[in-house]
């Protein structure tokens, strides 16, 4: 059992601070209901240990995936993730992403908390006597932080949506592709849940964007993937799940190989292998030391908890039917085939080729960029094309393609 560690998530921590559910009635606000708490034996494991001071933040993130559904948005400090200030059920409609009214409830659900941490802030710092629910939040924040961590609250209030909801769906979707994953990290040599990052990056949608131009189920930029895998004009591997799997395969052994830690070469995958390494270079392969005090340039709130999310995907993952009692329907695990192209092809010569109906193949493989998809370029030699299972074997006359 890892120190530090009574064997399961302390999940009774990551609810609304009592001190602060007196503040907000006060405020005129309504205090939220405390929720029933799952807790689930904590599995150990030799690559992905839970270093001491990352029980809250792990524990946190499990509430995220577990407990708070998309109609909830939690109010949290960023640094100490056991410091919920409210729980709150957002106003309207509940869409996948804000409406406009909700986003201006959200802002000011964090504007006021922010004037509450400054009065306090300002109460603490001229000496004035402090209410005991005010006290009783000082002593919180030195329990979680030492000696003046309340000061600069104000600055950390956070606002956290559930995703409950995303987060089972992903699990659903994981049944199609976790299987080929693991193949794949299984013939690299690397830990097999790592199959189980996608739950945190994209929740297993293979055409997922971000606003910083990450791509697919792997999150890939441009420029990283273009290291691992064919991104051009006609074909963006970063789209196709598998090939994205080996591509992340290949960066995790490189910067294991250079870090010498899963901690770190996984958080390395969202803040990169250089500035991992400089973090190494002052606090060795501590994660919970760096998590706390490593201040490097972009090493933020993301960078922060990558881990930490992490941990608690693989927990939830391997502990889903506790967590979802309801249910998870998990899609058919991939059948489909992987063909390499020896010559440049067109689609509908592909499809005629194979007797298979061209939006059969369109669907099925994601890389292929617009111009390839609508016959204006062909699909290069070199491309991995998936096919129907039992296609190869219809295949008319002299195959061009060849197996992989």
């Amino acid at each position: 059992m890892i120190k530090g560690m009574s064997g399961v998530f302390r999940q009774a921590r990551w609810t609304v601070v009592p001190a602060l559910l007196l503040s907000l009635v006060a405020c005129g606000g309504k205090a939220p209901q405390r929720e029933d708490d799952v807790s689930v034996p904590y599995a150990p494991s030799a690559e992905f240990p839970l270093p001491a001071g990352l029980e809250d933040n792990v524990g946190f993130w499990v509430n995220v995936y577990t407990k708070w559904g998309r109609d909830k948005v939690v109010i949290h400090d960023d640094r100490y993730l056991a410091i919920v200030y409210q729980v709150a059920s957002l106003p309207g409609p509940i869409e996948d992403v804000y409406t406009p009214a909700q986003k201006v409830y959200v802002d000011g659900l964090e504007a006021r908390w922010r004037a509450r941490l400054r009065g306090l802030e300002a109460r603490l710092a001229s000496g004035t006597r402090l209410s005991p629910a005010e006290q009783e939040l000082k002593a919180q924040f030195e329990r979680e932080g030492g000696s003046g961590a309340l000061f600069g609250a104000a600055e950390r209030v956070r606002s956290q949506r559930g995703v409950r909801e995303r987060y089972r769906d992903g699990l659903a979707r994981s049944g199609r592709w976790e299987p080929v994953f693991r193949e794949v990290f299984r013939r690299q040599g690397l830990p097999e849940d790592l199959a189980l990052l996608p739950h945190v990056e994209s929740s297993f949608q293979a055409k997922a964007r971000s606003s910083a131009g990450a791509s697919g189920m792997w999150q890939f930029i441009r420029a990283t993937g273009r290291n691992y895998m064919t991104v051009d004009a006609s074909i963006d591997e970063r789209l196709d799940p598998v090939l994205a799997a080996d591509g992340a395969a290949r960066y995790l052994k490189s910067a294991y190989a250079k870090l010498g830690s899963w901690p770190l070469a996984l958080t390395s995958y969202n803040h990169g292998v250089g500035g991992m390494l400089r973090a190494k270079e002052r606090y060795g392969t501590d994660m919970g030391r760096i998590v706390r005090d490593y201040d490097g340039r972009y090493f933020g709130f993301a960078s922060r908890n990558f881990y930490a999310q992490f941990l608690a995907a693989r927990h939830v993952a391997r502990n889903a039917e506790r967590y979802f009692p309801e249910g998870v329907h998990y899609q058919p695990p991939l059948s489909d085939q992987p063909v390499r192209l020896t010559y440049a092809v067109s689609v509908d010569e592909l499809a005629q080729h194979y007797r298979v109906p061209r939006s059969s193949l369109v669907a099925r493989n994601l890389s292929w960029l617009d111009p390839v998809r609508r016959g204006e370029r062909p699909v290069p030699a070199g491309t991995t094309v998936w096919l129907p299972q039992g296609a190869s074997r219809l295949a008319r006359g002299q195959p061009r393609p060849s197996m992989l």
